[in-house]
């Protein structure tokens, strides 16, 4: 069920390693796996929330930058090692049928997150996110749900069909109760109705664009209970993030997601992380995509700190 990404991993000498070089192969062996990266590449929920599509070619986009890039300096020793015990799993194998594919996305990373391994997924679209969760539903696994997003994505269904903006009312309704508690950091006031305001806040709490900044944002990795964090790349100012499936005007910079990641990394709490809703077929000179890979390397160098 998992397809292997056809990505070049550069070829470099001893003194100059890549990320792409230094993953571990595949699972098995003596040590344990550390984390596990995989790609869901599907938009058909994009698709049905009116949303431009593109986003099922993210995936290998994203690895197409990851795999370039080096250890930090000052971390090389523990991301290395972190590396070594990291396997990318591959693409799951999509079809037309988005809620069988959510339901065996959740029974395939299930069996990681009994096992401690944190999980890292390149979407697709946010729909990427209620498979995902299924993870934990699965496990019968409380969990919080933090997401980066400049929308709720806590529509109701459509004709009873999911899509890219219903991922988390999904999970708040899914009669599990797995999803204990729903927070939403970067919302855009002219995209949210307040019907969907009322019920993200009966359920956890939000907060707009324009009132986050990394130290605000430290308090939400602060705690015991497992959090899954979900980051949808449209939270960054069309500015800087031209190629996803819903540009946002007056979106936070960068840094601030980019340290909200390495933060994310650091913290305990973190169990997994998905990183959605890029659109490299409307994207300006990879921007976005690479934008997301340094995510999921920030995400990587938090990790390689955990204690």
């Amino acid at each position: 069920m998992w397809l292997q990404p056809s990505i070049e991993v550069p070829v470099t000498g001893p003194d100059d390693p890549r990320v792409g070089q230094l993953l571990r192969g595949q699972a098995g062996g003596e040590q344990p796996l550390r984390a596990v990266i995989a790609g869901f590449p599907t938009d058909v929920g994009v698709r049905r929330n009116g949303g431009r599509p593109g986003a099922s070619s993210a995936p290998d986009r994203i690895r197409n930058f990851l795999y370039r890039m080096t250890p930090p300096a000052e971390l090389a020793p523990s991301f290395s090692q972190l590396l070594s015990q990291t396997v990318d799993l591959g693409n799951f194998s999509v079809s037309d049928d988005l809620e069988a594919d959510q339901q065996e996305l959740g029974e395939l990373l299930s069996r990681y997150l009994a096992d401690e391994t944190v999980v890292i997924v390149l979407g697709g679209g946010h729909e990427t996110s209620f498979g995902h969760f299924l993870a934990y539903a699965l496990n019968s696994t409380e969990v919080e749900i933090l997401n980066f997003d400049a929308h709720a994505d806590v529509r109701p269904l459509k004709d009873g069909h999911a899509h890219s903006g219903s991922p988390f009312r999904q999970a708040l309704e899914h009669p599990s109760k797995a999803c204990r508690r729903y927070t939403v950091l970067g919302l855009q006031p002219q995209s949210n109705a307040g019907t969907h305001l009322e019920f993200v806040r009966e359920h956890g709490d939000y907060r707009w664009a324009a009132d986050l900044n990394p130290q605000s944002i430290s308090r939400e990795f602060v705690g015991k209970s497992r959090l899954m964090v979900t980051i949808d790349v449209d939270v960054v100012d069309q500015a800087f993030a031209p190629g996803v499936s819903a540009p946002a005007v007056g979106g936070i910079e960068p840094s601030v997601l980019l340290a909200s990641a390495r933060q994310a990394g650091r913290s305990p709490r973190v169990t997994s992380i998905d990183v959605v809703e890029v659109n490299p077929q409307v994207d300006i000179a990879d921007q976005t995509s690479r934008l997301a890979a340094v995510l999921v390397w920030q995400f990587l160098a938090g990790l390689a700190e955990r204690p």
